[in-house]
């Protein structure tokens, strides 16, 4: 296969890597969670198949299970405490299970410590996490309609309004929760099969905000927001380094800047993210006058 081929091949792959990822962090905003611990859950997953793989010699499709359900097992004790807080607690407690994640690996001999897991099987292929993105928007879009997708609405807008509506909103949040942990965790499982490697430092505080970042961007109004949002922000630096080329311009600060100024510009005039931007058009569209006013 060309070189440019297998370029594009782990472009897209990566796009459904980060998609899965952003949704991850779409399943705590959609009930007014700010959650940052995906990183950390993305680190079990990822852990968890490699080594079963590699020292285990197991079936890939045990480590995909194995590494999309640990994560799920360690969100439920720590959702049921953490979940009580809102808002920028809620981030700095998450934030803190991350790094303790990231320290334990670090330390820990049977993983190698700081230098990571090399020459992981690779079992992952472009169709296999375009599958898994399918049936994870397939999932969240049953969700979103459903009664329980109303529920997660109605704690999202005013959760003690919700509670004294009957609506049990722990366990709806601590569901939200494990399920995004679970998509952290399979898309850790994908990639640590696709890139041959995983080192702890690969899942960190700026991975934590990568991930909120492409769901903001894509917008969570919609539950495919996040997804285009991902796939945005991991095909504009390739954008930005065709035209940089094309224009004579070498890569570094100035590539950087135009990178920070489209984002601004998306978060500035789409608030609600991409997945609005068609709703977004209509307004700036000139209304025509009434038939009868143009006859006049």
């Amino acid at each position: 296969m060309p070189d440019f081929l297998l370029a594009y091949q782990s472009l897209f792959a990566f796009i459904g890597i980060n998609g899965l990822l952003a949704l991850s962090v779409y399943c705590t905003l959609c009930c007014g969670q700010l959650s940052l611990a995906n990183a950390g859950f993305m680190a079990i997953g990822a852990y968890a198949g490699a080594i079963l793989t590699q020292n285990f010699h197991a079936p890939f499709g045990l480590a995909i299970l194995a590494g999309t359900i640990l994560p799920a097992v360690f969100a439920v004790p720590l959702g049921l405490p953490v979940l009580r807080l809102r808002g920028v607690f809620l981030a700095i407690a998450t934030i803190g299970f991350g790094e303790v994640v990231r320290l334990a690996f670090v330390n820990w001999d049977y993983t190698n410590g700081a230098l990571g897991l090399v020459a992981i099987p690779q079992k992952t292929g472009l169709w296999t996490i375009w599958l898994a993105l399918a049936f994870a928007l397939y999932v969240l879009g049953r969700i979103r309609g459903s009664r329980p997708g109303y529920a997660l609405e109605a704690i999202r807008e005013d959760e003690p309004a919700a509670r004294t509506m009957g609506i049990a909103t722990t366990r709806y949040k601590v569901s939200m929760f494990a399920l995004g942990a679970a998509l952290a965790g399979l898309a850790g499982v994908l990639e640590a099969h696709l890139t041959f490697m995983v080192a702890p430092n690969g899942y960190g505080f700026s991975r934590a905000v990568d991930m909120l970042v492409y769901a903001v961007v894509g917008g969570t109004t919609a539950f495919y927001g996040p997804v285009i949002g991902a796939a945005f922000l991991t095909l504009l630096p390739e954008l930005l380094r065709g035209g940089g080329q094309a224009l004579g311009l070498a890569p570094g600060p100035l590539r950087l800047f135009l990178n920070g100024a489209i984002l601004l510009a998306v978060i500035l005039f789409v608030p609600n993210g991409l997945a609005s931007l068609p709703a977004a058009m209509q307004i700036f569209r000139p209304r025509r006058p009434p038939r009868s006013a143009a006859l006049r």
